[in-house]
């Protein structure tokens, strides 16, 4: 570890790995906190329970707002274990001089999120502070969720699962880039934030076998990728012509030398899908619009355990590693 946190270590890749490793599980050290799941599977499995925090710049931004991702997060790490969100805390901090009408419009989303997902807000607490002291404003939700499909843990991936997008990838960070950097883009490029329940439900109530999900937000899906093949001990190979990315967010990688992969989501999750009900889970996220472009993205072997395996066009093979150092500060 730095003997200082940098902004490196909010990237949700290998400093943001280190730091939680070596500080916090090192404090909290539990069985249910090591098992690094999206939610924590609480109560004999009948409960999942999570917290996150936001402080997203801008504050809105094209296909959503902070209010929408505070929702949208929380609810999204319950459903990737499975589970209905039923109720949330939320928790804000606001700056002094924060404009009223703002703040109606960005609660206004929340409330309209939480009858997506079927949730309420229970409790909350507010806090105002001087000027300087925040930007802006910050908002912290905790959600707990009811476990409908017990089993699901990126512990349990094998050689018999496929892996699976939702959709296009790296549209959340290209946007938040090109609103921070005031890029007038004149095209469609939004946000993909959006609460990812109604689909996981689909799945659920279809039979689809879940071996594990997960909501690629920091760090993308390469981050996804890469702690999966750690936490299961297998090599995960991924087609780069397979992966789904709109023409936006290629335009935007080439010019600036993202990797899509390594971008931040906010509506789309990875899914690790007993190769039999592959096809089936496909055909249920085709009936939803945001997940038209669903599609199976690679295999699980053991070619090199531990590691995510990149295989080109070209028929060329490389390492798809862990996001490291300052990516995108911010987009949650």
């Amino acid at each position: 570890m730095t003997k200082t946190i940098t902004l490196a270590h909010g990237n949700g890749g290998a400093e943001n790995n280190e730091l939680i490793k070596e500080v916090f599980y090192e404090a909290f050290k539990n069985e249910i906190l090591e098992k690094s799941e999206d939610a924590a599977v609480i109560q004999n499995g009948t409960l999942a329970f999570s917290t996150d925090s936001f402080t997203v710049s801008p504050l809105f931004f094209n296909g959503a707002n902070i209010g929408k991702l505070a929702i949208c997060g929380t609810c999204n790490d319950l459903a990737m274990m499975g589970a209905r969100p039923k109720y949330l805390t939320c928790s804000v901090i606001i700056e002094e001089g924060f404009e009223v009408e703002q703040l109606h419009k960005i609660v206004a989303s929340m409330k309209e999120e939480l009858a997506i997902n079927e949730a309420i807000i229970v409790s909350g607490d507010t806090k105002v502070v001087p000027k300087g002291a925040v930007d802006k404003i910050f908002i912290n939700t905790t959600g707990i969720g009811e476990i409908l499909y017990k089993g699901i843990s990126s512990n349990n991936i094998t050689q018999n699962d496929l892996i699976l997008v939702n959709r296009d990838i790296g549209a959340h960070g290209a946007t938040i880039f090109a609103a921070r950097e005031g890029m007038d883009m004149n095209s469609n490029l939004k946000s993909d934030c959006a609460s990812l329940y109604p689909q996981v439900k689909a799945l659920i109530e279809r039979g689809v076998k879940i071996t594990a999900l997960r909501d690629a937000t920091r760090g993308g899906v390469s981050a996804v990728l890469n702690e999966w093949a750690k936490q299961s001990n297998v090599c995960i190979e991924v087609d780069e012509e397979k992966i789904p990315v709109c023409d936006e967010v290629k335009g935007i990688c080439e010019m600036l030398g993202f990797e899509a992969t390594n971008l931040a989501n906010e509506g789309t999750f990875v899914l690790a899908i007993d190769k039999n009900d592959a096809p089936k889970a496909i055909e249920v996220l085709h009936t939803f619009a945001q997940a038209s472009n669903a599609c199976i993205i690679g295999t699980v072997t053991e070619q090199y355990p531990q590691k995510v395996v990149l295989n080109s066009a070209w028929g060329t093979k490389r390492f798809l590693d862990t996001p490291t150092g300052e990516l995108l500060p911010r987009i949650c």
